[in-house]
């Protein structure tokens, strides 16, 4: 074993309780609470703060090993196969990038099944006190989740590890001479997959992005003379193809980093995804269903299939009412703005539409997130990830809708390229730089206000000569901050959401018209290039640490790319054919044809590069291929050995 990695014991969880003025009996539940945490080996530290009092975590590596075990998590092994962990064979497993043996999803998901799983233990209600209360712990039930109940525990959240933290401060947030290259594997080994894979893409897609960018600000600067009518549909090709590229190319480089990670990854399947407990409890229910139908296969077979198309007629149904929504209600809504913005002349009535139509349009989303969450709940879904996935493409059309819909009416109705230039150059210059300003400084404005409030009420209390009242722990400071939750709700989805659906309007709006404004994509480039440096400051500095997601991809975010670029092919297509057709008599002339034809190659071409790129890269399926092959050698050889010893007994 690793000595220095099995000695780490680093404070990562932390409970919030009220704080108490009275001195604490022996029965007393957050005593009893402290006591039981001791007693499964934990490590305690007793925190006061100005109201409430915090009790910080952390656990010996063996404890985590045998929480880990408990819970039959699968590793990967140094013969290449995954299997359940046992701890008194760890030496088997293959360590993180780090030489750590456990994961930061993995040590989160230990320390919730260890503090979650104290429960009583005896036959009978033992009565706990709390401020001259009586609170009744029922025989099997959770204490954590009795006094969450009660609202005595206010909160359980992960800790910022105070070295790591900076010295990702260092590297990565305040790094500038590095434009996009960040570290990866620390940003795993600190936040976890999800995060980690946002910040690869998000590197990516900047780093590509320079291409375009390069070509768009050429077409601005020189003039090609007779060249110039052919310069916009060469650039809208070499965009169409750069951005097939670019999603092939990510799959590659997804498949890379999960091999680095040493998380397992088969193409096509849910990946990424640990079973909850009560998805657990769940699954072997439906098991020890399937075991008492015997050996009837037919219903077997038969209630799998209902199942099946259940859970698809769910879903359907459930798109159906999001999509006849979106038609009935936010499409007239969207159509009558733009429709009034083009009428409307004067520039402080403009603005005075667009605050109405920016605040409508917010209640609008909020309400269409809440109703698809209820939805979400009905349709019978594998797994949170596949929820959550349901979820973004749900939220992600009313977004869309509101986005795009005003574009199109400017661009392919009233034919209007200028007033369709300020809106992309208003939707790219002014609306990110003041999302951006506005996702960073929030979260600081709302953690002084907490502070302040707490400070100021504990100064009311105590009267001004009691002296300087301030916060002093770090603990409670990071309590004080907000959560990393995303704007529709944190039900299944975390902060992960806005930033991902950011990146995706923003691929949109410079994808789908990029040849009314191919400077565009240098505007897009330097806001990413700033987006790197404020969401990693904004995730170390200003948020609490996140719970951890294990899901290895992007997710369904990948296919609203994928669908981003098919839908820029038939856009820049009608966008030529308007720039090109000033009389507006649409006859199929050669120009039309050739557009036409042009529209037709791209999309054989989207199609048919997925064929012709791989999603895996050599090394990762040779280094697949031959862990396979070691495996299937061993259980060979496990398996001769034991039809051995049972001859020799016989």
């Amino acid at each position: 074993m690793n000595g220095n990695e099995d000695k780490q014991t680093s404070f990562e969880i932390a409970v919030v309780v009220s704080k108490q003025k009275e001195e604490r009996g022996s029965d007393d539940c957050v005593e009893v609470l402290v006591l039981e945490l001791k007693k499964i080996g934990l490590i305690v530290d007793r925190v006061l703060g100005l109201y409430e009092e915090f009790i910080k975590i952390a656990a010996p590596l063996e404890v985590l090993g045998r929480a880990a075990a408990e819970l039959e998590i699968k590793k990967p092994t140094h013969i290449g196969m995954d299997l359940q962990f046992e701890w008194d064979e760890d030496d088997a497993f293959v360590r993180q990038p780090d030489g750590s043996l456990f994961s930061w999803c993995e040590r989160f998901r230990c320390f919730t099944h260890l503090i979650y799983g104290i429960v009583n233990k005896r036959e009978s209600v033992i009565i706990l006190t709390y401020q001259n209360t009586e609170i009744k712990w029922k025989p099997g039930e959770s204490l954590l989740e009795k006094l969450e109940s009660e609202g005595i525990v206010k909160q359980v959240f992960p800790l910022h590890d105070e070295a790591k933290r900076k010295e990702l401060l260092r590297t990565w947030a305040l790094n500038w001479k590095d434009l996009t290259r960040q570290p990866i594997d620390e940003i795993y080994t600190y936040f976890g997959t999800k995060i980690a894979t946002y910040f690869a893409f998000l590197g990516m897609y900047t780093r590509w992005m320079f291409f375009p960018a390069a070509f768009g600000l050429t077409l601005q600067l020189v003039d090609f003379g007779l060249w110039q009518l052919f310069m916009l549909p060469i650039f809208f090709m070499f965009v169409i193809l750069w951005g097939v590229m670019f999603i092939q190319f990510w799959k590659r480089k997804n498949s890379a980093l999960l091999a680095r990670w040493q998380i397992s990854y088969t193409t096509g399947l849910d990946t990424g995804f640990k079973y909850s407990d009560k998805e657990r409890s769940s699954l072997q229910s439906q098991v020890e269903h399937t075991k008492r139908m015997g050996a009837d296969k037919t219903r077997e077979k038969a209630a799998f299939q209902r199942d099946e198309w259940l859970g698809h007629l769910l879903r359907f149904r459930n798109d159906a009412v999001v999509i006849s929504s979106i038609i009935c209600l936010q499409l007239p809504f969207e159509l009558a703005f733009a429709h009034l913005y083009e009428l409307v002349a004067s520039d402080i009535m403009k603005f005075g539409l667009t605050a109405i139509y920016l605040f409508t349009i917010q209640y609008l989303t909020k309400l269409g997130g809440k109703v698809s969450v209820k939805l979400i709940k009905y349709e019978k879904n594998k797994s949170s990830e596949s929820r959550a996935d349901s979820l973004i493409y749900k939220v992600f059309g009313l977004y869309f809708m509101q986005s795009y819909i005003g574009v199109f009416y400017h661009a392919l109705l009233h034919r209007n390229f200028t007033t369709l230039k300020q809106v992309l150059t208003q939707r790219l210059i002014v609306s990110q730089v003041f999302e951006n300003l506005l996702e960073n400084s929030i979260p600081y404005l709302k953690y002084s206000y907490k502070k302040y409030r707490a400070v100021h009420k504990k100064k009311h209390e105590n009267g001004s000569s009691k002296g300087k009242v301030q916060v002093t722990s770090r603990v409670e400071k990071e309590y004080l901050k907000p959560s990393y939750s995303a704007s529709i709700g944190d039900e299944l989805e975390d902060g992960l959401f806005d930033d991902f659906l950011e990146m995706a309007l923003q691929f949109g709006m410079i994808m789908m018209f990029a040849c009314a404004f191919p400077l565009a994509f240098c505007f897009a480039a330097l806001n990413n290039i700033t987006e790197i440096r404020t969401d990693a400051l904004k995730l170390l500095a200003m948020l609490k640490r996140p719970i951890p997601r294990a899901s290895a991809t992007i997710g369904a975010w990948l296919n609203i790319f994928q669908f981003l670029i098919v839908m820029s092919i038939c856009t820049n297509c009608v966008l030529l054919v308007c720039l090109y057709d000033q009389e507006g008599k649409w006859k199929v002339e050669p120009g039309l044809a050739a557009i036409l034809v042009m529209e037709h190659l791209l999309l054989l071409i989207k199609f048919g590069f997925s064929k012709f790129v791989p999603e895996e890269p050599a090394w990762v399926k040779a280094k697949r291929i031959k862990n396979a092959a070691q495996a299937q050698d061993m259980c060979s050889k496990q398996l001769l050995r034991s039809i051995s010893g049972e001859k020799k007994r016989e």
